[in-house]
């Protein structure tokens, strides 16, 4: 929508090379899928290779450091790829590409540097940070989500093994996966956050069953599952922090799930799409976007764009000049989920039918737009809901309380 920032001053060199590598690598006959269409195993495999090429180039995770497979980068070098890489069509979330979905990527690798030990970082990280594997980070259970410290899926310690038993839901992607990153419950006698742990489960250990749900699809997984735990043995070394003290590693963890890293790429590609629909199509003989009521429309969106962009770089430069962050995480989260959820009532005003139809020859774009008509209501739950974010602020800002809460310790 046109909001731009001179981040790449210095950088002209770093830029064109990055810019080539992904008009090599991501070809105009790419097999993307329609945004609102699931992945083909061809696409999903070219994606991982394509997670592989920027891992070589420690592009995958740019700023982490260069010992562990990261780029060892600035962040200004970052952010040159993070637009690079949205403007073909990848996510750029958490300080990291993402070809394919790798959500537990994404939140465990910071837990992994501050949290793991010296071989647990070569062991998980290394090949994390260089594409070589997938994880999915698994929280929700049937009984509940957005309450993590409820969890009831168990690991009990036998000797150098925990013995896992449990579910977890509404989790993961389409295809394959190597790791779940996931809290278990090591001491169901112990009071709540003293009794949980962090575990990072191989996924072709025995016992493990991923039933896919076939009706839950979201704008990024196009697919999600339930994954069953039925006396799986998982290795004590799998075991990320102390015994009991998991609660320790879920600050840092629900620090990132919670927007505590900011986005310095915050455009929504459905908004473009949407914007240029408006432009050139015609209603009554004029573009849409000359009816009053639409253009109000479109004002009040490029208005809470520009609101949006701007809380996402608050936060995000925050984190990364290491100045100390409070509340700011959560009320962008807050603030964009409740934009979207507008922003769909405002397509619906505007397109009528158009707007809630996948198929191509009525609705705007490549399907993003409806997809985001489609999403704006679910996304109100994704990495706790939205009431969440406001607990979060408030307890930030020490409201209904004598000490104000500290925020989670992120990588920066």
């Amino acid at each position: 929508m046109g909001f731009e920032l001179d981040f790449a001053k210095g950088l002209e060199g770093f830029q064109e090379g990055v810019r080539q590598f992904f008009e090599e690598n991501i070809p105009k006959d790419a097999p993307f899928a329609a945004p609102n269409e699931p992945y083909t195993r061809e696409e999903y495999l070219w994606r991982r290779s394509l997670a592989r090429k920027l891992g070589e180039r420690g592009w995958l995770f740019p700023t982490y450091p260069k010992e562990y497979g990261g780029g060892g980068l600035s962040v200004d070098q970052a952010f040159v790829i993070a637009v690079e890489a949205t403007r073909n069509g990848l996510i750029f979330a958490r300080m990291c590409v993402i070809p394919m979905h790798n959500s537990g990527a994404t939140v465990s690798a910071p837990c992994l540097l501050l949290w793991a030990t010296e071989e647990q970082k070569r062991q998980f990280l290394v090949p994390m940070l260089t594409g070589q594997t997938v994880t999915w980070q698994l929280l929700t259970e049937p009984q509940g989500g957005s309450d993590i410290a409820s969890t009831t899926t168990r690991a009990i310690r036998h000797g150098d093994e925990y013995v896992v038993n449990g579910q977890k839901t509404f989790v993961g992607g389409p295809y394959d996966v190597n790791y779940f990153w996931t809290l278990v419950n090591t001491d169901p006698a112990a009071p709540r956050h003293q009794n949980l742990s962090y575990l990072m489960i191989p996924a072709n250990l025995p016992g493990v069953t991923i039933h896919p749900l076939d009706l839950c699809t979201t704008d990024e997984t196009r697919q999600n599952n339930s994954v069953f735990f039925d006396n799986v043995q998982v290795p004590a070394v799998c075991r990320i922090g102390g015994e009991n003290e998991g609660w320790k590693v879920a600050t840092t963890h629900l620090e990132y799930e919670h927007g505590g890293a900011g986005n310095p790429v915050a455009e929504s590609e459905a908004l473009n799409q949407f914007f240029d629909f408006c432009k050139t199509t015609e209603y009554r003989g004029a573009p849409l976007s000359r009816n009053p009521g639409v253009r109000d429309i479109l004002a009040d969106i490029r208005v809470e764009a520009q609101i949006n962009r701007l809380l996402q770089l608050r936060t995000f430069w925050k984190a990364y000049s290491k100045e100390p962050l409070s509340y700011e995480g959560s009320q962008a989260t807050y603030y964009r989920r409740m934009s979207n959820l507008r922003n769909a009532g405002r397509i619906q005003e505007s397109l009528g039918y158009p707007a809630v139809i996948a198929d191509s020859s009525w609705t705007p774009g490549n399907g993003e737009v409806e997809l985001s008509v489609r999403y704006g209501f679910g996304g109100l739950h994704g990495g706790g809901t939205h009431d969440v974010d406001r607990v979060v602020i408030a307890r930030r800002m020490g409201l209904g309380r004598t000490v104000q809460e500290a925020a989670g310790e992120i990588v920066s």
